[in-house]
């Protein structure tokens, strides 16, 4: 199974593709999809429709995974990378590829196995469980990654809990 893990935002966009086989994982790309400050929104928004579309048909991913939004102080920065998550979300469909939700504690959750783990934490574990040589960055890239790696994690439930409904 090709997941693609996503770490939305109006600048930077994380992403992370990794393949799982049995209870392997193999990082196959990650990296980011960055806009220019400066530029207007809708503008901003069409590039990153676009760049995911181009990774979803360059990599074909069978999932994606998607960090879901939460609300901090900057209601304005919450707006945007909604903004941002919902060209996210509406490439995903127009691809036929399936979105899956994850909040940060369930990421921290899933990668550290503490729910009130730090950010440091959880991107040495993801490098860690990635066996990579070290931590990518923009820290939204191994965001990204470890949102994958929690979906990676939590599939074998979704599965479970697919089958128990048919």
């Amino acid at each position: 199974m090709r997941i693609i893990g996503i770490d939305p935002g109006i600048a930077i966009v994380g992403f992370g593709v990794v393949d799982k086989e049995g209870s392997q994982l193999r990082p196959v790309q990650y990296g980011s999809i960055q806009t220019q400050a400066g530029l207007s929104v809708p503008l901003r928004l069409k590039q990153i429709f676009e760049a995911m579309q181009s990774l979803l048909e360059t990599y074909r991913p069978d999932e994606m995974a998607v960090e879901k939004l939460f609300f901090n102080k900057n209601v304005t920065t919450a707006f945007t990378v909604g903004q941002a998550r919902g060209v996210i979300l509406l490439a995903s469909e127009m691809a036929g590829v399936p979105v899956y939700e994850y909040t940060p504690m369930q990421v921290k959750q899933a990668v550290t196995g503490y729910g009130g783990a730090e950010k440091k934490q959880i991107q040495e574990m993801t490098k860690l469980l990635l066996r990579l040589k070290e931590v990518p960055k923009p820290d939204d890239v191994a965001d990204a990654l470890g949102i994958a790696l929690t979906h990676a994690q939590f599939r074998a439930f979704i599965s479970i809990s697919e089958g128990v409904r048919r």
